[in-house]
């Protein structure tokens, strides 16, 4: 039984995911396409997405194909820590959550082990009071941790702090390889 959120065993070198977020930040971030869940800026940058999609960001579950971003590309370390993860891998985005923002508790259908597709989160930059709840249980996430969560139980993400919060968000089809680290 797989829990409802876990700390996966991929540890990430703080310092350098935020020397590619600052290589970034003067991009233009996209508005998150879900401007029901969220109240403040929710907003991300495509990573790797199908190619052409006029929504770069929305994982498309009817896709067969994804590709590196040019935005991914341009990164150092970015596609190093992609190439840590041993499972294909769909739409990958750089999410912000803006100071005083929150992202409402919802639900994202077929993200499970069950479903075969799961979402991962890498944190790039935090601070203490960012919350993340997943069915009814609060997390707190730290930078260069990775952690795997079950977005189909409801789930929200709340930042009080006064700095931005980026995760780098990857949504992983289920493998022998992700399925023994889920399981470890």
């Amino acid at each position: 039984m797989i829990p409802s959120a876990l700390r996966l065993p991929l540890n990430f070198d703080a310092a350098r995911l935020q020397a590619d977020l600052a290589h970034l930040q003067s991009q233009q971030w996209l508005p998150h396409f879900n401007t029901r869940i969220y109240d403040g800026d929710w907003s991300g940058l495509p990573l790797r997405a199908v190619p052409g999609s006029p929504i770069p960001m929305y994982s498309d579950p009817n896709a067969t194909s994804w590709e590196d971003t040019p935005l991914l590309q341009s990164c150092d370390y970015f596609p190093e820590v992609l190439s840590a993860f041993q499972c294909p891998l769909l739409a990958v985005r750089l999410l912000r959550l803006g100071a005083g923002s929150v992202i409402k508790e919802h639900r994202d259908p077929m993200l499970s082990p069950e479903d075969g597709e799961v979402r991962i989160h890498v944190v790039v930059s935090t601070n203490p009071d960012v919350e993340c709840r997943i069915d009814g249980v609060n997390h707190r996430w730290a930078a260069g941790e990775c952690w795997y969560g079950n977005f189909t139980l409801p789930h929200s993400f709340t930042n009080r702090g006064t700095t931005e919060r980026f995760h780098i968000v990857l949504d992983c089809k289920v493998d022998d390889w992700l399925r023994g680290l889920l399981e470890a």
